[in-house]
């Protein structure tokens, strides 16, 4: 048994680090979300709908983002019909906590990784402000390709954005880079 220990430590670190730095920023994230009262929007929620705003008025002034006052969600309006919500989960954030995790796993030296886990942070957020904004005007042309753009379409365009970076990390940046 000791002998496989020593055969697949570097796969073993990896996946120890990995879930480690996985687990700590979930967790921390969780305690962030948990400040808020039940049922308030969290503040990066509201600054993603707030970008996502600033990103529409280039193209429309025939938008607005409102506050629901049920539920912890900003309503998004284009061209006064009501296309989509913005939740939590919209925020891109557990999509930022899996690169991060990643890259850690696959740390290079200092100052490299946190560069590139700065550069990386912020180039996932912009693109999923993007994301949103392009996603409720596609859904307001094409309400019946709702479940296709929401679930396939812009999920592939995040997260192969992310692997992309993910490549370019390991080959470029990481310890293992040759």
């Amino acid at each position: 048994m000791k002998k496989y220990f020593i055969l697949y430590r570097p796969f073993l670190l990896f996946l120890g680090t990995f879930f480690l730095t996985y687990i700590a920023l979930t967790f921390l994230y969780q305690q962030y979300l948990n400040s808020f009262e039940e049922n308030k929007i969290d503040s990066i929620t509201r600054m993603v709908s707030e970008n996502t705003g600033q990103v529409l008025h280039l193209f429309t002034d025939e938008y607005s983002i409102e506050e629901s006052v049920e539920q912890p969600y900003m309503k998004l309006f284009y061209e006064q019909k009501y296309v989509a919500r913005i939740v939590e989960g919209c925020n891109a954030i557990s999509v930022i906590i899996l690169f991060i995790s990643f890259v850690v796993a696959f740390s290079g030296k200092l100052q490299a990784t946190l560069l590139f886990i700065f550069g990386g942070s912020l180039l996932i957020y912009a693109l999923n402000i993007l994301r949103i904004a392009a996603l409720s005007a596609l859904i307001f042309y094409f309400p019946k390709q709702e479940p296709f753009l929401h679930g396939v379409f812009f999920p592939l365009y995040i997260y192969g954005v992310v692997f992309i970076l993910w490549l370019i990390w390991v080959r470029k940046f990481s310890r293992y880079a040759s």
